[in-house]
């Protein structure tokens, strides 16, 4: 007995049978029973790799992680995968490395798997539609939007935070405690992502307060954001013998490596030093001493990309960008002065 077999049977189509045992949402209760009525009189048991060929030409949504490791996106996939499947779909995930481009990598990943949609974790800031041309399937951009390119918005979705506003709120927190020799830890003040956009939060941070931005405070890492270029940053910095009461940091990884500079140098946190981040990653919660940051709702930003992403392929319905907001998470790597 195969699934062209209990379709026959039932007086139903073969992809109506495979909806049916794919537990999809989009069957109605008397044709749900009909199968099932069949597939329990003649004792039929799905195919496993079968049913996989069917839903990766039919209904596989392709997950892009850039950056292979990255702690942020392994707090969020958790999420992403329970919202895929609970709407009746597959879940194919590609992991690149921080260079490589996430473009192509889901063209060639849409071509492989015949994907319904593609869903970019983390990725460039800057696409321009000749780029998008190779993806035909709709997609959204979680944890970053196109805030340097000249894509038009109905041209793509998106669900993000805002980096410049969190990197201000940061920079805020340690101003309100008193701080005002601020130092920052950036991959870089100009690559048109996100290290730019919470650069440039710092920079706001210190205008809306009167203080002068002095550039021997900042230090760039190159890279993307890496621990071990964080920690070589912040021994830099050390180096330069330019006095400071704090550290913002561009994320809770380089926030974490910072502090392991700091105190390899003979330097307490926060006593000698207060150290901010942004991210909220679950392990900053478990360091010594716990890593204050600006913590991103991850498990929000997996669900809505999902629920947009859905809306599209199954409804048909026309991109949205939706803005988050990171919050505060205190910790005790910060103090008053």
């Amino acid at each position: 007995m195969t699934i062209k077999d209990i379709a026959r049977i039932a007086g139903v189509s073969v992809s109506t049978v495979s909806r049916v045992l794919n537990n999809h949402p989009d069957v109605s209760d008397a044709i749900r029973e009909r199968v099932q009525d069949v597939v329990k009189a003649y004792n039929y048991v799905p195919n496993n790799s079968a049913r996989d060929l069917v839903r990766s030409q039919s209904d596989a949504i392709g997950v892009i992680t850039r950056g292979i490791g990255n702690l942020f996106f392994s707090d969020m996939l958790e999420t992403i995968g329970r919202e895929i499947d609970a709407r009746g779909m597959s879940m194919v995930l590609r992991q690149i490395g921080s260079d490589a481009d996430e473009i192509q990598a889901g063209a060639l990943l849409e071509r492989e798997k015949k994907l319904r949609g593609l869903l970019f974790l983390g990725g460039r800031f800057d696409y321009t539609p000749e780029e998008l041309a190779t993806i035909n399937v709709p997609f959204v951009c979680c944890s970053y939007t196109n805030s340097f390119g000249t894509l038009s918005e109905d041209a793509y979705a998106s669900v993000s935070i805002d980096d410049q506003q969190a990197a201000f709120n940061a920079v805020r927190t340690l101003i309100g405690m008193g701080h005002k020799r601020i130092a920052a830890l950036v991959p870089s003040c100009r690559d048109r992502s996100i290290s730019e956009l919470r650069y440039n939060g710092y920079r706001a941070a210190l205008f809306a307060s009167d203080l002068p931005y002095e550039k021997e405070l900042v230090v760039e890492t190159g890279g993307c954001f890496e621990m071990a270029d964080a920690y070589e940053g912040t021994l830099e910095l050390l180096d330069r013998q330019v006095p400071f009461t704090a550290l913002f940091t561009v994320s809770d990884t380089m926030a974490m490596a910072a502090m392991k500079a700091l105190y390899d140098r003979g330097l307490r946190v926060p006593e000698d030093c207060s150290v901010i981040g942004i991210d909220g990653l679950r392990m900053s919660e478990y360091f010594i001493p716990t890593l204050t940051t600006m913590a991103q709702p991850t498990e929000e930003l997996g669900r809505e990309s999902v629920a947009i992403l859905m809306d599209m392929v199954q409804k048909g319905l026309p991109p949205r960008h939706m803005c988050l907001w990171a919050t505060l998470r205190s910790g005790s790597s910060i103090a008053p002065l």
